[in-house]
C-alpha cells in the first residue's frame, strides 16, 4: 500500500495530496476583484509554487480544469494559459463556468501532476 502525503493541510482541505507519484492540487484562486488577467496569473503562480515543493512542475501536468465564473472570459484567460504552457507539454484539460466560492472571483484552476 502506498503512502499519501498530504501539505498545507486545513480543517477543510489540503493544498496538495501525493499518491504513487501523482499529484493533486486544490483549485487555486487569485485576488478577488481583480482583472481575469491577473487572477489568471496568480492561480497559475501558486500551480507553480505547489508544484516546486511536490517536486515538479508544468512541464509534468497531466489534467487540469478550469472553472470561469463567466465563459465570456474564456479568451482573458487562455491568453495567460497559453502562454503559461510551455509548448509542447499541454495537459488534457477542461474549462467550464461555474458560480464560483467568492462573487468577486473570476478564474480557479485545478490540476493533477506526475511528479518529476
Amino acid at each position: 500500500m502506498s503512502d499519501i502525503t498530504r501539505h498545507h493541510v486545513g480543517d477543510r482541505m489540503s493544498q496538495t495530496v501525493i499518491h504513487n507519484g501523482t499529484i493533486y492540487l486544490a483549485g487555486q484562486v487569485g485576488t478577488p476583484g481583480d482583472s481575469v488577467t491577473a487572477q489568471t496569473k496568480s492561480c497559475l503562480e501558486k500551480v507553480d509554487a505547489l508544484l516546486d515543493e511536490a517536486g515538479s512542475d508544468r512541464t509534468r501536468i497531466l489534467s487540469a480544469t478550469i472553472w470561469l465564473a463567466d465563459m465570456d472570459d474564456f479568451a482573458e484567460m487562455n491568453a495567460v494559459w497559453d502562454g503559461w504552457v510551455p509548448k509542447g507539454h499541454a495537459p488534457a484539460r477542461a474549462c467550464g463556468e461555474a458560480k464560483l466560492a467568492l462573487p468577486d472571483l473570476s478564474v480557479e484552476v485545478m490540476v493533477i501532476a506526475a511528479r518529476a
